[in-house]
This record gives structure tokens, sequence and C-alpha cells, in this order.
């Protein structure tokens, strides 16, 4: 830092528009915006841009010469935590690092830094930012299995007008929120308003928007047998690593509608695979998975009630004014000598 100014680089896709917009909510930046050194992106908040784009021996010279002169950077570097520890090792002066991800923590957690390279940089994430998009993706999953989507989908495939059944009401329903961050009470809230029962689970209990019940996590077994959906906003870390298991899957009331917008580690994915077989679970609605793309010989796509969703959830043509918006917000408080906002959690990484 010199004096106030704070001499940000811009380590990932960003537009000019929103590149003014940070400078005009935080005056106090010195932004470096060089966009023939990044990707160009494909589409709305891609900000690994164009796979193969390529940098010349010497533009990467001048990126890497940018990055190490940061102050704080906005984005990892090339969404890659090698380099992001290449940069944390060059960069002494380096203060704080804005991830794009609002799981960011896992980036950070694979670059394999030092207790005190931890300690000298902080990271923050854009947990927030997607909280509404992935909120009405939760939405939709819970109600596309409590109306029977892939026997729709199917009879309207096969042209079959079949005698008509009773669908469930979401309003008669008791619904499982796992999380209770960001994503995970705005999941609560827009179920609640549909009537459901709904039931918040956090490490604390606390934390569940009004209207709704908190749990600690440890009483989440209790409930199993009476839940007709859970909704996973979990991040993942060592503690939620496969939470649901077959263990978890056997507790659970018959066909259970399952909805993950967390992380994909968070479900044991074989476990799922064999309650949707023997139907403990009805329908599961999963936007992420423990391993992406999805491996092309995985159960899970041919499975008839399991909506494959290519983690496309929390796009929105806004989520990039959003995050920039946060980074700017948080600038001021670095400045400041503020609390940060979304500051990755060093033990548990989220």
């Amino acid at each position: 830092m010199s004096g106030d100014r704070l001499r940000v680089i811009v380590a990932a896709p960003l537009s000019q528009a929103d590149a003014k917009r940070i400078v005009e909510l935080e005056p106090r930046i010195d932004l470096i915006l060089d966009k023939d050194l990044l990707p160009p992106m494909r589409h709305a908040a891609d900000f690994a841009g164009d796979p193969s784009f390529r940098r010349s021996r010497a533009q990467q010279s001048m990126f890497d010469t940018l990055v190490d002169s940061a102050d704080v950077l906005y984005g990892i570097p090339d969404v890659d935590s090698t380099a992001l520890a290449r940069t944390v090792r060059s960069n002494q002066g380096l203060r704080w690092v804005q991830t794009m991800a609002a799981g960011g923590g896992a980036q950070v957690k694979a670059a394999g830094l030092s207790a005190a390279e931890l300690d000298r940089v902080v990271f923050t994430t854009s947990a927030g930012v997607h909280g509404g998009p992935l909120a009405e993706f939760a939405v939709f999953g819970v109600l596309a299995g409590a109306k029977d989507l892939p026997r729709l989908t199917a009879q309207q495939r096969w042209h079959r007008w079949t005698d008509r059944w009773p669908m469930r009401q979401v309003s008669d329903m008791t619904v499982l929120v796992l999380g209770l961050g960001g994503i995970g009470c705005a999941t609560a809230s827009r179920l609640k308003s549909l009537g459901a029962n709904v039931i918040g689970f956090s490490r604390s209990g606390q934390g569940a928007p009004e209207g709704v019940a908190g749990e600690r996590i440890e009483q989440l077994p209790a409930y199993l047998a009476e839940a007709d959906a859970v909704v996973v906003t979990l991040p993942g870390t060592r503690s939620t690593e496969r939470l649901l298991d077959d263990g978890f899957f056997e507790a659970v009331k018959p066909g259970v509608i399952i909805v993950n917008v967390g992380r994909g580690t968070v479900i044991d994915e074989d476990a799922l695979f064999r309650a949707l077989e023997v139907r403990r679970v009805g329908f599961a609605a999963l936007d992420v998975f423990a391993e992406e793309p999805l491996a092309q010989d995985s159960p899970l796509w041919r499975h008839p009630n399991v909506l494959v969703s290519p983690h496309t959830a929390a796009l929105d043509p806004r989520e990039e004014r959003r995050i920039a918006e946060l980074f700017a917000d948080n600038a001021t408080r670095f400045l400041d000598g503020r609390e940060l906002r979304n500051v990755v959690d060093t033990v548990e990484f989220y």
C-alpha cells in the first residue's frame, strides 16, 4: 500500500463497466486491468475464461510482474491454485485476495499455503452473491420432485395420457435445509413463503430466517423420518464430507426429495444411487457433484429420477456486477481497518 491508496491487480476477467463501478464506489483504489492478459469470457461469470487462451512468454512475464506488484488481487490468477501459491510466495506485499467463487476456500486450501502465508494474506469469497439464483433452483428442485416432473416428461415423450394421480403440495411438506448461510437462508425463506414447514440446520443452530426453526446439525438424524425434502447448501469441509451417506438414506422418509446446491462432496453419490434404486429417495435435483464434470459412466446420468445440472444454477447476468460491488465494499472496509465480509476460515477452508 502507498499511503491511503490500494493497488489492486485484476487477475480474473472483468468488464470495463464493472471496473469503473469498483472505482466509483471506492475512489482510493488504483485498479490495474489489462484485458489482453486475461482470457475472454464465453458466458456470464466465466471467470476461468476461454480454455484455448494462451499468453505468449512475454505476456506471461508481464502478467506475473503485475500480480507480484499487487496489494490486492481481484481473482485468483488463472483460477489456478498453483498460480496462487506462486504469487503469494513471490509477492511479500500481497495482503488480500478476492476469489470469484462462493466456495473459494477450496481453491485456497488446494494452494497448500503455510500457516505464515495464510496469516499474512486474507482471502475472501463471493458468498451471498449467488443466494437468490441458487435458492430459486432449490425451490425448483423441490417443486419438480413434488409435482412428479420425471413422470410428466416421460409420459409426454411417449404420448401417454394416463389416469390422473394426486401430486404432493409444498404447503403440506416438511423441508430440511442443511446450512444457514446466505444460500440456505434465502432457500428457507422462499420455501416458507410457499407454506412449507422448514427447519434449518447449522453448526450453531442459529441464523435461521424469521418463521424458520433452527437446529444444530448434530440434531439432524432426529428429523430425517419426517422430512419430505432435504436441501443441501453446505460448504465442502472435512466435517461435511459424505454427510449424506448410507446411514442417512436408510433413516429418511421413503420417497424423500434431495436437492444439492452446496458442494458435491457433501453427498456420497454411490449411496444416493442405491437409495434411488430402492425408492428411499424419490427424486434428486443436483447442481453440484463430488467431481466435475460428472463422469460419463456415472449412473446418475441415466437414472430417471435424477435431474443433472452442470453447476450452472448460480449463473446470473448480474453476478459479475454484484461481485464487483461486494469487492468495493470490502475494499472500503480494508482501507478503513474494519472487518472484511466473507473471510475464508483457514482451518475448515470455507
